[in-house]
């Protein structure tokens, strides 16, 4: 039996995906879980969220990951996901169909931003 829990850390630096960037629209069903296993694996996450939709979080809701709140419907925030995709090595959405062309963020906007990405549907 452990005396204190361990630390949690935003970014951490070991685990076999220490090094790889991942960046998550928050929703609910199995993204944020998979996103969750994989921070825990070491991988950088980075969750973006509605304004103020972080105060309602559980903190073993987001371990591990870095919270950006953003109006998508903000151009200006639009070119600040799509910078954060530049730097990124996967995106997981759990969107309807549709919505991320509708935000400007469909697979054409996306692989412009991320030319290195094989992207499969």
């Amino acid at each position: 039996m452990l005396d204190k829990p361990a630390a949690q850390s935003a970014a951490r630096t070991s685990g076999p995906l220490a090094g790889f960037r991942i960046v998550e629209f928050a929703g609910i069903g199995p993204g944020p879980f998979a996103c969750m296993l994989l921070a825990d694996m070491g991988a950088e996450v980075i969750t973006l969220d509605r304004i103020g939709a972080g105060k309602n979080l559980k903190a073993v809701a987001v371990r591990g990951r870095k919270v950006i709140e953003l109006d998508l419907k903000d151009k200006a925030a639009i070119a600040q996901v799509l910078d954060l995709l530049a730097g990124a090595d996967a995106l997981i959405e759990g969107f309807r169909p549709g919505v991320m062309e509708r935000l400007g963020l469909g697979r054409t906007s996306c692989s412009r931003a991320t030319r290195s990405w094989s992207m499969a549907a």
